[in-house]
């Protein structure tokens, strides 16, 4: 039995639950490939970025407030997405998947607004669907446009694989032979020199 299909469709909803474009995009171009399903990897995604999305609103609706308050690291990415939400209200929840950073906190963020469930719900289902489409396709666009170019340089990286790795492997033994060397220098001359 074949694994490899599954696999890629189990991993593609793993990556849609977070900031996962690189998933989905390899994901395009492995269905340009013809190694998995256009449709089924827009469906994917869109129910990986659709989950992922409704269940953080309702965490922040729930835990939001406190917990903003509480991890200075969320708060700060927390105040983004609060003025784009509500300078843009509509359009932040439309497109904050399109937003580097902010993305997975958003939801919550919005969840912690106030903002009514069925509002958040219809704009997060138009939202996926628009994601899930334009980033399934614009990896397929990178297969049909690039593959040859890809497919060269995966073989490349694979034929000099070897090579990569031996050369890192050294790179890193020569830099610990030279920390070690350097520390017991330096320990000598502190002995020396009281």
């Amino acid at each position: 039995m074949e694994y490899g299909p599954t696999v890629g469709y189990f991993v593609l909803l793993l990556g849609s639950f977070v900031e996962g474009e690189s998933v989905v995009l390899t994901a395009g171009f492995f269905s340009f490939k013809g190694y998995l399903s256009f449709p089924l990897i827009i469906l994917i995604s869109f129910s990986g970025s659709l989950f992922a999305d409704q269940l953080l609103f309702f965490l922040g609706r729930i835990y939001g407030p406190g917990m903003l308050e509480r991890k200075p690291s969320l708060r700060d990415k927390a105040h983004k997405a609060f003025a784009l939400l509500h300078r843009y209200h509509i359009w932040f929840i439309l497109g904050f998947r399109f937003i580097y950073g902010i993305r997975t906190v958003s939801p919550f963020v919005i969840g912690a607004s106030g903002i009514s469930v069925k509002r958040f719900a219809i704009l997060n289902v138009i939202a996926a669907a628009i994601w899930a489409v334009l980033s399934c396709s614009a990896g397929y666009l990178l297969g049909y446009f690039f593959a040859d170019e890809i497919d060269y340089a995966i073989s490349q990286a694979i034929k000099f694989q070897k090579y990569t790795v031996s050369g890192i492997l050294i790179l890193l033994a020569s830099i610990g032979v030279y920390l070690y060397y350097r520390r017991k220098k330096q320990k000598k001359d502190i002995d020396e020199n009281p």
